[in-house]
């Protein structure tokens, strides 16, 4: 526990990429050694940044809807933890929010997960995430990667983006809320009680 403790406090410290970072360094994690649902995003966008809340956004009302939970369970450290691919706002890009800065996986990540071995469901959310959990093929596309989720269910279920942006997509490819939302619905209510949405 005292290590745990020690590395968030370390996590939460961190300017490894404060020269690269706009709005300067604020990770974003929560975490717990109780928590049984780990959510792996991207990174934060402004509206996290500034309230250092993990997905305080439209993009997080939609997975908390997909996961079939409320606000007080999401943000229940001992029942959902979120540790995205990059922990601080990485600035904007030519077509939204820029990749999460590479050095957080590299320095923190493996470290942070060796010490939750408690999580029986990972959420992995985005490209991003998706990449580091399922390691895909590179050119396989983000639909056909997530056309494998039962082969990782119920251990892991990769999702799109939940962002607004990604609404377009979503219509395009039913299966994803017909198929993999109510098998994830059903895993989350096993590990944290009925949906409460």
């Amino acid at each position: 526990m005292a290590k745990f403790e020690s590395l968030v406090s370390d996590i939460r410290a961190c300017t490894l990429c404060a020269d690269h970072l706009p709005l300067g360094p604020r990770p974003v994690i929560q975490v717990s050694q109780q928590a049984k649902i780990l959510v792996v995003g991207q990174a934060p966008g402004t509206a996290v940044h500034r309230t250092g809340l993990p997905f305080n956004d439209p993009s997080g009302d939609r997975l908390r809807r997909w996961m079939g939970v409320d606000r007080d369970v999401f943000y229940d450290d001992r029942k959902v933890a979120t540790v995205p691919m990059g922990f601080c706002y990485p600035g904007k890009g030519p077509g939204g929010d820029l990749p999460p800065r590479k050095e957080c996986a590299a320095t923190w990540r493996k470290q942070l997960l060796d010490l939750m071995p408690q999580v029986e469901l990972t959420i992995a959310v985005g490209r991003y995430a998706i990449n580091w959990h399922l390691k895909p093929p590179s050119k396989m596309t983000l639909a056909d990667a997530l056309s494998t989720w039962r082969d990782h269910y119920p251990d892991l279920v990769p999702l799109p983006h939940p962002s607004p942006r990604n609404t377009y997509w979503l219509r395009n490819h039913p299966w994803v809320e017909a198929e993999i939302v109510p098998a994830l619905q059903a895993r989350v209510s096993e590990l944290v009680g009925p949906a409460s949405v």
